[in-house]
């Protein structure tokens, strides 16, 4: 457990122990957050619930990260595909939205507060110096791991945590970490390319109706609990969701990745899912320090017939306890 006082010594973003539990009692009903009954937390402390917002309370933070955003339900999005990297996994050309998507998301609470949490693409080189300016401004490291094997060149994958009042002061952290990478800026909205996939068999396979990013096709799920970081409830999809990725190389055939979002028990049966099933197993770790329940994620990829793919991955997926995602997907 994370000793509040330290948060309070680190980073003055990060709002008091004793603020958080004499936050607004928490709406009864959360749209869109799964079992919403369950409003405490570990030793029965109150748990804070996020509001909805809208793009225009965000203004002031898409400035400050100079980037557009969308929102997706509670969260504020913004995606820093880093298409300036011609990556190789197993002789694959990864696009971008395969596994290649740099991402954070804010979302407010009913005390004010507001969270940030993200994945953010990373060459090797890059790695360092990004984290130190990251912890400058008070910005956390939660995991750093990989997505794909045998991959060239290097390229990791880091999460990104904050927690405070000032969300502008985390966007220009993050604008002033990204600016020492080679992310590009953003590119004008193009119309969606065909899906070279049988999508609607996909689909059926999958038990969800997929979403397209580009030439990838996405299958997305959430928990089915209510989880909780620290005295926070997490809304459906912040840094809790199963992805499927479907990247179409012709044929029928597509390089798969993503990660499956797991309790403790449910990580050796759905690790035997994915072997048994013929995908190769990239990385286990976590995602948060503080989840209720604790979170594991499995990192995957695979290459060969999609469809059969995707009925090999939902044996895997129906070894958790998830539900597909409302309304799209999100970081």
């Amino acid at each position: 457990m994370v000793d509040d006082r330290s948060h309070r010594t680190r980073s003055p973003l990060v709002p008091s122990r004793r603020s958080l539990l004499t936050a607004a009692v928490v709406a009864p009903a959360l749209t869109g957050v799964p079992d919403a009954r369950a409003l405490s937390g570990p030793h029965g402390r109150a748990l804070v619930a996020p509001v909805m917002t809208t793009l225009a309370d965000w203004a002031d933070v898409g400035r400050a990260l100079g980037r557009p955003g969308d929102m997706k339900r509670f969260m504020y999005h913004t995606g820093l595909p880093r298409r300036d990297l011609r990556v190789f996994s197993h002789g694959v050309r990864i696009d971008p939205a395969l596994a290649l998507g740099t991402h954070v998301s804010f979302v407010r609470y009913a005390d004010g507060s507001t969270l940030l949490m993200g994945d953010v693409v990373l060459t090797e080189d890059e790695l360092q110096c990004v984290t130190d300016v990251l912890q400058q401004h008070d910005i956390m490291q939660t995991a750093i791991h990989k997505h794909l094997l045998a991959h060239e060149p290097d390229v990791w994958w880091l999460h990104v945590h904050a927690h405070g009042h000032d969300p502008v002061a985390v966007a220009r952290g993050l604008r002033a970490a990204f600016d020492r990478t080679g992310t590009p800026p953003a590119e004008p909205a193009a119309p969606a390319p065909r899906i070279d996939l049988d999508t609607a068999a996909i689909d059926a396979a999958m038990g969800v109706k997929g979403i397209p990013d580009g030439v990838v096709y996405k299958s997305v799920y959430v928990r089915r609990e209510t989880i909780a970081d620290g005295p926070l409830i997490l809304p459906p999809g912040l840094g809790s969701t199963t992805s499927v990725n479907f990247q179409p190389l012709g044929g029928g055939r597509a390089a798969v990745s993503g990660d499956l979002v797991m309790t403790a028990a449910e990580v050796q049966p759905a690790l035997v899912a994915l072997r048994r099933g013929g995908i190769d197993l990239v990385e286990l770790h976590h995602h948060n320090l503080t989840d209720e329940p604790r979170l594991f994620f499995v990192h995957y990829w695979a290459v060969g017939d999609a469809v059969a793919l995707a009925t090999a991955l939902r044996r895997a997926v129906n070894a958790t306890d998830v539900v597909p995602m409302p309304g799209g997907t999100a970081s």
